[in-house]
């Protein structure tokens, strides 16, 4: 049996460490789909923390805040659009009232031009 430890430089009086592999878990990486109301720049904090962690798709409805002030609004999207750009997401609106930010790792599909004007035409058509 060849002696390792004399191989490589060590000695037979050295110390070992043990080690609990039991302590030292990996934390689980599961994807969230998170919902989010944005009522004022207050509630912002908790999105913007949410999505930096990394796993995090938020779906923010922004009605609250539209209905009380458009021009905060916009600076609560323009800086959800900033962190969201910085983790290189994605950003995008759904219907009036929803947004949906999503990391890098998520790809948010939006409709063509031509599938939209399809929808309406079918839309329109059926009446």
């Amino acid at each position: 049996m060849v002696n390792f430890k004399k191989f490589f430089g060590g000695s037979d009086n050295e110390e070992y460490v043990e080690i609990d592999v039991n302590a030292a878990q990996p934390r689980e990486n599961k994807v969230v789909v998170r919902p989010f109301v944005l009522k004022n720049m207050e509630s912002m904090d908790e999105i913007l923390n949410s999505l930096r962690e990394g796993y995090t798709i938020a779906i923010i409805d922004i009605k609250p805040l539209k209905a009380k002030d458009i021009i905060e609004l916009k600076r609560a999207v323009s800086k959800i659009k900033k962190t969201v750009d910085a983790l290189e997401g994605s950003v995008a609106g759904f219907g009036d009232n929803i947004i949906i930010a999503a990391p890098q790792f998520a790809e948010i599909k939006r409709p063509t031009e031509k599938a939209k004007q399809k929808d309406r035409t079918d839309f329109i058509g059926s009446y």
